[in-house]
């Protein structure tokens, strides 16, 4: 990698920032959402922030704006760098009320911190929504948030309709599964279909890459399906 950084385009104003190849072998693949106001969806488990910023600027993006976090799950290879982000831009982080008390107590097991050898420090979530739904209105767009839990009971995804169809962020549909993390393979499967009904264009997973295409987008989720029944 180098110095001055790297990204990947994924739709109109959609970036793949931060990831394993991009920023540090322990962070869940980053993305960054320009509407009108930045916004990142997860931030990686902490110690590849730096890079993830300078990915930010290679891509056109200030990473001084970033106005919104939203945090998929809160498991450290997702939320570890949140407490950085929100120290240097006083962004706006959001999560579901169900994973938010991991994520404000820091807890090393809830969070997976314990499995990274590394520690969540406890941030403050500044909108956590009990809903299924919720959605954030930007100048450029609105991110729809969605609750669906299964891999821990606070799991949520972000869809975005756009001139390149509709993109939805869907971190870590493929578990893994644990008590440990409060998992429910009834209300994966529940949260599975709903992913299904929504019809995207483009899948942002959270470890296994972009998925371009309704077919392709369907056969990854169908897959998941077959793989816990």
């Amino acid at each position: 990698m180098s110095d001055a950084g790297e990204h990947e385009r994924v739709a109109a104003g959609v970036f793949l920032v931060g990831g394993a190849e991009l920023s540090d072998d322990r962070d869940c693949l980053v993305y960054a959402a320009d509407l009108g106001e930045l916004v990142l969806i997860d931030c990686g488990a902490g110690p590849g922030w730096p890079r993830i910023r300078g990915n930010l600027r290679s891509a056109g993006l200030d990473p001084a704006r970033v106005h919104t976090l939203v945090l998929t799950h809160a498991h450290i290879d997702h939320a570890g760098a949140a407490a950085q982000v929100a120290a240097e831009t006083g962004c706006r982080i959001v999560a579901h009320a169900l994973d938010a008390p991991t994520l404000e107590r820091g807890d090393p097991v809830r969070s997976a911190a314990s499995w990274y050898g590394l520690e969540l420090p406890p941030i403050r979530v500044g909108l956590s929504f009990a809903g299924a739904e919720l959605g954030l209105a930007f100048p450029r767009g609105t991110l729809e948030v969605l609750h669906t839990p299964g891999h821990t009971p606070g799991s949520l995804v972000a869809v975005l309709d756009g001139p390149d169809g509709r993109v939805l962020f869907a971190q870590d549909v493929h578990g893994p599964f644990s008590l440990e993390f409060g998992s429910d393979v009834r209300a994966w499967r529940r949260s599975m279909e709903r992913l299904l009904a929504l019809d995207a264009d483009l899948l942002c997973e959270g470890h296994f890459g972009v998925f371009r295409g309704r077919d392709a987008v369907r056969r990854y989720l169908e897959s998941q399906l077959a793989a816990h029944p």
